[in-house]
Protein backbone atom coordinates (compact mmCIF):
# COMPACT_ATOMS: atom_id res chain seq x y z
CA UNK A 1 0.00 0.00 0.00
CA UNK A 2 1.13 3.53 -0.72
CA UNK A 3 1.49 5.59 2.45
CA UNK A 4 2.55 8.94 0.99
CA UNK A 5 3.81 10.69 -2.13
CA UNK A 6 6.09 13.70 -2.06
CA UNK A 7 7.34 15.96 -4.82
CA UNK A 8 10.45 17.83 -3.69
CA UNK A 9 12.87 20.14 -5.48
CA UNK A 10 16.68 19.93 -5.25
CA UNK A 11 16.71 22.45 -2.40
CA UNK A 12 14.51 20.13 -0.33
CA UNK A 13 11.35 22.25 -0.59
CA UNK A 14 8.19 20.18 -0.75
CA UNK A 15 6.07 21.14 -3.75
CA UNK A 16 3.41 18.45 -3.36
CA UNK A 17 2.56 16.08 -0.54
CA UNK A 18 -0.22 13.54 -0.41
CA UNK A 19 -0.70 11.25 2.58
CA UNK A 20 -2.82 8.11 2.45
CA UNK A 21 -2.64 7.46 6.19
CA UNK A 22 -2.98 9.91 9.05
CA UNK A 23 0.24 11.65 10.04
CA UNK A 24 0.10 14.57 12.47
CA UNK A 25 0.92 17.93 10.90
CA UNK A 26 3.85 18.41 13.27
CA UNK A 27 5.31 15.03 12.37
CA UNK A 28 4.90 15.57 8.63
CA UNK A 29 7.62 18.22 8.51
CA UNK A 30 10.07 15.94 10.32
CA UNK A 31 9.13 12.98 8.12
CA UNK A 32 9.55 15.02 4.94
CA UNK A 33 12.92 16.37 6.11
CA UNK A 34 14.18 12.85 6.88
CA UNK A 35 12.91 11.49 3.58
CA UNK A 36 14.59 14.33 1.70
CA UNK A 37 17.88 13.57 3.45
CA UNK A 38 17.58 9.88 2.58
CA UNK A 39 16.88 10.40 -1.12
CA UNK A 40 18.33 13.69 -2.34
CA UNK A 41 21.87 13.05 -1.19
CA UNK A 42 22.22 9.64 -2.80
CA UNK A 43 24.46 9.16 -5.82
CA UNK A 44 22.94 8.53 -9.24
CA UNK A 45 24.59 5.09 -9.32
CA UNK A 46 22.77 4.02 -6.15
CA UNK A 47 19.47 2.17 -6.16
CA UNK A 48 16.23 4.17 -6.17
CA UNK A 49 14.77 2.03 -3.38
CA UNK A 50 15.62 2.88 0.23
CA UNK A 51 14.46 1.32 3.49
CA UNK A 52 13.42 3.99 5.96
CA UNK A 53 11.83 3.20 9.33
CA UNK A 54 8.52 1.39 8.62
CA UNK A 55 8.55 2.32 4.93
CA UNK A 56 10.31 1.52 1.73
CA UNK A 57 11.01 4.66 -0.25
CA UNK A 58 10.87 4.60 -4.04
CA UNK A 59 12.10 7.74 -5.74
CA UNK A 60 12.86 9.11 -9.18
CA UNK A 61 14.45 12.35 -10.25
CA UNK A 62 13.08 14.39 -13.13
CA UNK A 63 15.16 17.50 -13.86
CA UNK A 64 15.07 19.53 -10.62
CA UNK A 65 12.25 17.53 -9.00
CA UNK A 66 12.32 14.34 -6.98
CA UNK A 67 9.20 12.25 -6.57
CA UNK A 68 9.32 10.04 -3.48
CA UNK A 69 6.74 7.40 -2.63
CA UNK A 70 6.58 5.74 0.78
CA UNK A 71 5.20 2.19 0.60
CA UNK A 72 4.69 -0.82 2.86
CA UNK A 73 6.89 -3.91 2.73
CA UNK A 74 4.37 -5.94 0.75
CA UNK A 75 4.21 -3.45 -2.17
CA UNK A 76 6.18 -4.09 -5.35
CA UNK A 77 8.94 -1.48 -5.71
CA UNK A 78 9.23 -1.80 -9.48
CA UNK A 79 5.52 -1.25 -10.02
CA UNK A 80 5.68 1.91 -7.91
CA UNK A 81 8.78 3.03 -9.82
CA UNK A 82 6.79 2.69 -13.06
CA UNK A 83 3.77 4.37 -11.44
CA UNK A 84 5.90 7.43 -10.72
CA UNK A 85 6.98 7.52 -14.35
CA UNK A 86 3.36 7.19 -15.49
CA UNK A 87 2.38 10.08 -13.19
CA UNK A 88 5.11 12.29 -14.67
CA UNK A 89 4.04 11.33 -18.20
CA UNK A 90 0.50 12.43 -17.33
CA UNK A 91 1.78 15.76 -16.03
CA UNK A 92 3.92 16.16 -19.14
CA UNK A 93 1.01 15.38 -21.43
CA UNK A 94 -1.36 17.80 -19.70
CA UNK A 95 1.07 20.69 -19.13
CA UNK A 96 3.23 20.17 -22.28
CA UNK A 97 6.65 19.72 -20.70
CA UNK A 98 5.75 20.14 -17.04
CA UNK A 99 7.96 22.32 -14.86
CA UNK A 100 8.17 23.07 -11.17
CA UNK A 101 6.23 26.30 -11.75
CA UNK A 102 3.40 24.41 -13.45
CA UNK A 103 3.08 22.27 -10.35
CA UNK A 104 3.24 25.21 -7.96
CA UNK A 105 0.62 27.29 -9.79
CA UNK A 106 -1.70 24.42 -10.73
CA UNK A 107 -1.61 22.32 -7.58
CA UNK A 108 -5.34 21.57 -7.79
CA UNK A 109 -4.94 20.04 -11.25
CA UNK A 110 -1.94 17.99 -10.15
CA UNK A 111 -4.02 16.64 -7.25
CA UNK A 112 -6.84 15.73 -9.65
CA UNK A 113 -4.41 13.72 -11.79
CA UNK A 114 -2.94 12.04 -8.72
CA UNK A 115 -6.40 11.26 -7.32
CA UNK A 116 -7.37 9.59 -10.58
CA UNK A 117 -4.33 7.32 -10.32
CA UNK A 118 -4.26 6.54 -6.59
CA UNK A 119 -7.23 6.09 -4.25
CA UNK A 120 -6.75 5.40 -0.54
CA UNK A 121 -3.18 4.27 -1.15
CA UNK A 122 -4.04 1.80 -3.92
CA UNK A 123 -3.41 2.21 -7.63
CA UNK A 124 -6.80 2.31 -9.35
CA UNK A 125 -6.05 3.61 -12.85
CA UNK A 126 -3.08 3.62 -15.21
CA UNK A 127 -4.75 4.39 -18.55
CA UNK A 128 -3.59 7.83 -19.62
CA UNK A 129 -6.78 8.80 -21.46
CA UNK A 130 -9.00 7.86 -18.50
CA UNK A 131 -6.75 9.70 -16.06
CA UNK A 132 -6.87 12.96 -18.00
CA UNK A 133 -10.55 12.75 -19.01
CA UNK A 134 -12.00 14.49 -15.89
CA UNK A 135 -9.44 17.29 -16.09
CA UNK A 136 -10.03 17.84 -19.79
CA UNK A 137 -13.80 17.91 -19.14
CA UNK A 138 -13.29 20.59 -16.46
CA UNK A 139 -11.16 22.63 -18.87
CA UNK A 140 -13.82 22.34 -21.56
CA UNK A 141 -16.50 23.53 -19.13
CA UNK A 142 -14.33 26.46 -18.05
CA UNK A 143 -13.87 27.55 -21.68
CA UNK A 144 -17.59 27.70 -22.38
Amino acid sequence: MIKFLLMVNKQGQTRLSKYYEHVDIGKRAALEADVVKCCLFRKKEECSFVEYKDYKLVYRQYAALFIVVGITDDENELSIYELVHNFVEMLDKYFSHVSELDIMFNLDKVHIILDEIILNGCVVETNKNRILAPLLALDKMAES
